[in-house]
């Protein structure tokens, strides 16, 4: 385990996203905006029109397009990537979930928590063991 101790120190951003709005992008645009070297989101409720996800395993992603209730948004967000994992109910109350991609995109409105911590920077590297960038968590 990789952890961290730091006194309590974030800041709050609040946004809420409208109609035509992709939710992946946005979010990039929020982490530049605000210069976030540490975040996560910690909320988002709304709904999308179309969802662009990627599967647990799955090399290629999921795209549809009907209404989809978010049921729940998270992810750690560094300056350079977003790791993010959304999960949509369909009008039948089917949950689905995965990556986050692109091409996510709101109906009506998205409203957005994210949390931004003032003595941390989040980064990605190559991780030897699992063969994927993971994150890496330091103190500033």
């Amino acid at each position: 385990m990789h952890d961290i101790k730091c006194p309590t120190s974030s800041e709050v951003i609040a946004a809420r996203l409208t109609n035509g709005q992709d939710l992946k992008h946005e979010i990039q645009a929020l982490v530049s905006q605000y210069q976030i070297q540490a975040g996560s989101i910690a909320s988002c409720v709304g709904c999308l029109k179309s969802i662009n996800i990627r599967l647990a395993g799955a090399t290629e992603s999921l795209t549809m397009q009907q209404p989809f209730e978010i049921v729940s948004l998270m992810g750690t967000l560094t300056p350079n990537h977003q790791h993010i994992h959304i999960s949509v109910a369909d009008s039948q109350g089917r949950v689905m979930g995965g990556h986050l991609q692109e091409g996510s995109v709101v109906d009506t409105t998205a409203e957005l928590i994210i949390h931004q911590y003032a003595h941390l920077n989040f980064s990605r590297e190559h991780d030897p063991q699992t063969g994927y960038t993971e994150l890496v968590i330091t103190r500033t």
